[in-house]
């Protein structure tokens, strides 16, 4: 058995090779347990104030009350939550999921039409949605079997500061668009009407849905991924078991820059590190740089989870490289690739590796990791984590020997029941036999460490030959005059597609000929950029991940920079 899985060999010392899901029924139960181990400890905080353990479990339990005592919601309805990182997040979250309804994670910077499509695709029968985005929602509210919308501010739940937030955001920064929701019901009053109702009794099994995440819109339209109770206990115990021999119980202070509408925030920092007993130090608005470096001085953080871009931007923010690292001991990348530049300059600055990790909205999401001791950036994604099988197949479905490059396959636990009312989608993804189709080229060590080679739709094939934008990026990002940039696949008579380049400079005299030179300096052939285009920024989803089909998308004629 051993050889077919030689990663086993490398696990972190104490880290189980099978975790027990059936030590937990659901999702409720683990918070629960959590409510009631780490009572008096903080749990969430946002602007400065701080919510314990003990104050998040009564504060979902009355919103389960509404939910289900005056709304008369039952299990299996799904509600909608569109709000970025505010206290409001887990109360509505652990309140929905107590009274057994499915979690509709809604971005809250959907359009009308890509909030219209999730809402009735979904069938969400209420909602939760803050004041900034209420206006959209107002757009396509009627057009749905929304019955029920929960309206918040973000200063809410946050005492007498509160009130001069919400009034600083919506009369001054003007960053609340009017809007009229009829009987839509204040976040506070239903806490105050849900008290009088009992938390429901409600029975809920691995099999129950618990989150419909919705993924996919890069490639049309956009699916929810169900993922079942049994599927996030089972990666949060994957996550726990890897993670756990390195984090103190009710010492973490984890931030929580990532939104907790996106699966690898959800699960990592609002459910591993829950458990763990940790302190969520929620991040509104990341975007704000110099607000964010603020936060962490404020902090006293242990642990940060993000995208290569987040750690990129905090690099290059002043005032970050003087910020007290001595009791962070774990960064933790995922999401998309992280550039072997940026990890290197974050061991620089902060003394501690940044480890990279693979999953996927589908996994719940982890599926590889590497140890959290690693020494220094490896370009892999680690190993596959406790219970889990990941194996590499040719276009035929046949697995591949080591060392081969073919298409990154994933089994275990956490992988998804299928896409919600989609069996034709699912079919396409998920065999009978458990393999998940993951759509990332990759290949296996020796020693069981897997390393993705790029996304199966951004290969760019020039005269024959694979080119990985991964790895033109990962070049070009090493010369210092670049920020950020992008590599797509554009059409050329001669070769069928030649590489381009979309950069966002560090040095404002960076030339094309002098990016060209490096280029020629460092990559073969036909791996060098042929065009080069400036730009002052890129098109990015919203956690930061860079779109390149947008770039490529762009009907635009090709640009004249050489």
């Amino acid at each position: 058995m051993s050889n077919e899985r030689p990663w086993l060999a490398h696990y972190p010392e104490g880290v189980p090779a099978q975790i027990d899901i059936n030590q937990y029924a659901s999702v409720a139960a683990v918070v629960e347990e959590s409510f009631e181990r780490f009572r008096q400890r903080p749990a969430f905080a946002s602007f400065g104030k701080q919510l314990s353990y003990g104050q998040i479990d009564e504060l979902s339990r009355q919103f389960a009350g509404y939910l289900t005592g005056v709304l008369k919601l039952g299990k299996g309805d799904r509600i909608a939550i569109m709000m970025p990182n505010v206290l409001q997040y887990p109360i509505a979250l652990f309140g929905a999921l107590r009274a057994g309804l499915v979690v509709v994670n809604t971005n809250p910077m959907y359009t009308a039409r890509e909030l219209k499509h999730q809402l009735e695709d979904s069938g969400a029968k209420a909602i939760v949605v803050l004041d900034n985005f209420a206006a959209t929602l107002q757009q396509v509210v009627a057009e749905t079997e929304v019955k029920h919308v929960i309206t918040t501010g973000i200063g809410d739940l946050l005492g007498a500061k509160g009130v001069l937030i919400n009034f600083v955001l919506k009369n001054v920064k003007k960053m609340v668009p009017p809007y009229s929701i009829p009987n839509a019901v204040r976040f506070r009053d239903a806490l105050s009407q849900g008290a009088a109702h009992p938390l429901p009794k409600v029975a809920l099994s691995h099999d129950d849905i618990a989150f419909l995440q919705y993924t996919g819109g890069t490639t049309g339209v956009a699916k929810g991924a169900m993922l079942t109770h049994g599927n996030m206990v089972a990666n949060m115990m994957q996550a726990g078991a890897w993670i756990g021999g390195n984090a103190k119980p009710g010492e973490e202070v984890i931030i929580t820059a990532l939104p907790l509408y996106h699966i690898f925030s959800l699960t990592a920092n609002g459910l591993v590190f829950m458990r763990l007993g940790g302190l969520n130090w929620l991040i509104t608005n990341p975007r704000d740089m110099p607000g964010f470096v603020k936060e962490l001085k404020q902090s006293n953080f242990t642990a940060l989870t993000g995208v290569n871009t987040l750690f990129n931007g905090l690099l290059n923010t002043p005032g970050f490289a003087e910020l007290d690292f001595s009791r962070m001991h774990i960064s933790l990348g995922g999401g998309m690739a992280v550039q072997r530049a940026v990890a290197e300059r974050w061991k620089k600055v902060t003394g501690v590796t940044l480890v990279e990790a693979y999953g996927l909205t589908e996994t719940s999401p982890a599926a590889c990791m590497n140890p959290l001791d690693l020494k220094a950036y490896n370009a892999s994604i680690g190993l596959p984590i406790p219970s889990t099988d990941v194996a590499i197949w040719s276009e035929e479905g046949q697995p591949l020997p080591q060392g081969e490059v073919g298409e990154l396959m994933v089994r275990g636990p956490q992988v998804m029941k299928g896409y919600w009312q989609r069996p034709d989608e699912t079919a396409k993804v998920l065999g009978a036999d458990g393999w998940l189709h993951t759509g990332d080229i990759a290949r296996m060590d020796e020693n069981g460490y897997f390393y993705i080679v790029d996304r199966k739709k951004d290969m760019i094939l020039v005269s024959g030959f694979n080119v990985y934008p991964n790895e033109v990026e990962d070049v070009v990002m090493q010369h210092p005059g670049v920020a950020e940039v992008a590599a797509v696949g554009v059409p050329d008579e001669h070769s069928g597609e030649v590489v381009k380049l979309f950069v966002v400079r560090k040095d404002p005299n960076l030339t094309v000929e002098e990016l060209k030179k490096f280029c020629h300096d460092n990559l073969t052939g036909y791996k060098r950029p042929k065009i080069i285009e400036f730009r002052d920024s890129l098109p990015k989803s919203n956690v930061g991940k860079i779109l390149r089909r947008e770039l490529r998308d762009e009907k635009k004629p090709a640009a004249a920079h050489g």
